[in-house]
Parts: structure tokens; C-alpha cells; sequence
């Protein structure tokens, strides 16, 4: 059974769909089997794996809705190595329609139910606001990934992040639990950032991720051409961080590889 994981972070800006491609990216290059799952409108997420957003026959708005099978909806992006179930601007208004729905906050949570024993682990890229598709994300997973600049404002956001995390915990998914902070675009020379990197270390302790993701350029780049930075320019700052990163994340996390483990049985 895959383990899901939400990236979020309630502050715009802060590389969280660039971490969740290149984390699945990297994690697909290490022979896992991936599903990233956009749960944004915007679908950058989609078009950074390689699909064309504009031009989905079905996406996550079609089963949250219920009007199509999750099955039919993802998609394997060759160019990334990984599926996807894809997003764009029809999502927008699926948050007025599941309001009024019974059993709204859990409507992702069966749609992967169906799928979850055919990966070894799902990333949810999240919108950037504490939405009905980020309770939706939040009740669905097992972990969730924060992703922060080193500056204070970042640390407002992780603060009201927390109580989110906490109301969802006690009210619909006991399992949630932050699995880490990640310091993206960090550049060590910055005073300012060294302070607050030292503030996280010295209040969340083991849940800072031990890898920094430095601004880079190629990264940048990457979606533009359909491509994780770490398929786009391998060899690049960026891409070696988020290579170790996922490393990182597969070890703490005690990921499995249930499709070699498949054949092996076989």
C-alpha cells in the first residue's frame, strides 16, 4: 500500500510544486513507482510533468466529482517517469461544488483508496491556501512535506500550518503528521537566513530535512520544457540537491519498492 504525502505550504512562492515534481521525479529515477497527484488549479504541476493541462480528457476535477474512475483519469508521463493525475482551471470551481457535498473533506481519500496498492508512494501537490482541496489533501495522507524560504514571513506560515495540520488530525485523520521541512532556495551567504534555518533546526528538530535546496537556475527552467529539473540538467546544483533529498526522504521514510518486490514473488 503506497504511502501518500501532501506538499503544502499556506505561503505562495516557496518552491512547493517544484519540490513535489523533482521529489517524484527523483524518487521515480530511483525505481520507485510515483503518483503525483495536482491538486492545484493552476496545473503547474501537470505541465512541469510533461502532460499539456489545456487538453485533459479527465483530471482530479472529474473525481472529486465523482464522474469518472481515478483510473481513467491518471496519466504516465514518459518524459517524467511517473503518473499523473492531472489538473487545470476546471478545478477552480469543484471548491464551491464540494461544499456542498456530504463527506466533502474525504472525497480524494476514496479516489486514491481505489489505486493506493499500485504505487509505492503518492505526492499531492497542494494549492497554496488552506482550501477544501487542501482538507482534501490533508485527509488522504499519512505525512506532509513543508517546503519554506528562510525568512520569517515563512515562519508565520509554517506556525498557521501547524494548527491546520492539528484541527485535521483531531477531527478526520489521526494518522496526519508533519514528516518534514524542507529549506528551499537557500542561499548560506544571507545572514538572515542562516538565523531563521538555525530557529527551525532549534524548534523542530529531526523534522528538518538534513538536505538544503540551494537557488538554481536550472530548476527554474525545467517546467518550461515539461521536465523535473532533475531530468532537465541532472548535473546541476539543483537537481543533485533534490536527487539527495529524495534519497533522504525514501530512508527516513522506510519507502518500499512493492513492484520489484512483485516480480520477486513472481
Amino acid at each position: 500500500m503506497a504511502k501518500i504525502y501532501s506538499v503544502a505550504n499556506q505561503k505562495g512562492g516557496v518552491g512547493k510544486t517544484t519540490t513535489t515534481v523533482n521529489l517524484a521525479g527523483a524518487l521515480g529515477k530511483l525505481g520507485y513507482k510515483v503518483l503525483l497527484v495536482d491538486l492545484d488549479p493552476q496545473g503547474n504541476a501537470t505541465t512541469g510533468s510533461g502532460l499539456e493541462k489545456n487538453t485533459l480528457n479527465l483530471s482530479v476535477y472529474d473525481v472529486l466529482n465523482e464522474d469518472a474512475s481515478i483510473s481513467d483519469a491518471i496519466q504516465y508521463s514518459e518524459t517524467a517517469g511517473y503518473s499523473v493525475l492531472g489538473s487545470n482551471r476546471r478545478l477552480a470551481g469543484a471548491e464551491e461544488e464540494l461544499l456542498q457535498c456530504s463527506g466533502k473533506e474525504l472525497k480524494l481519500r476514496k479516489g486514491l483508496e481505489q489505486i493506493q496498492d499500485q504505487y509505492d508512494v503518492i505526492l499531492i501537490d497542494c494549492p497554496p491556501t488552506l482550501s477544501i482541496l487542501t482538507i482534501n489533501a490533508f485527509c488522504a495522507s499519512n505525512g506532509l512535506i513543508i517546503p519554506m524560504t528562510c525568512e520569517y514571513f515563512s515562519l508565520e506560515g509554517v506556525s498557521d500550518l501547524v494548527i491546520s495540520v492539528k484541527a485535521v488530525r483531531e477531527q478526520v485523520n489521526s494518522d496526519l503528521v508533519i514528516t518534514g521541512l524542507l529549506r528551499v532556495k537557500f542561499d548560506p551567504r544571507v545572514t538572515l537566513q542562516k538565523e531563521v534555518s538555525e530557529e527551525l533546526i532549534n524548534f523542530f528538530g529531526k523534522r528538518v530535512y538534513g538536505t538544503v535546496i540551494p537557488t538554481n537556475v536550472r530548476l527554474a527552467e525545467a517546467p518550461g520544457y515539461g521536465l523535473p529539473g532533475v531530468l532537465y540538467e541532472p548535473s546541476s546544483r539543483g537537481a543533485q540537491a533534490y536527487t539527495s533529498f529524495a534519497e533522504e526522504f525514501a530512508k527516513k521514510e522506510n519507502l518500499k519498492k512493492r513492484k520489484a518486490l512483485k516480480k520477486k514473488e513472481a
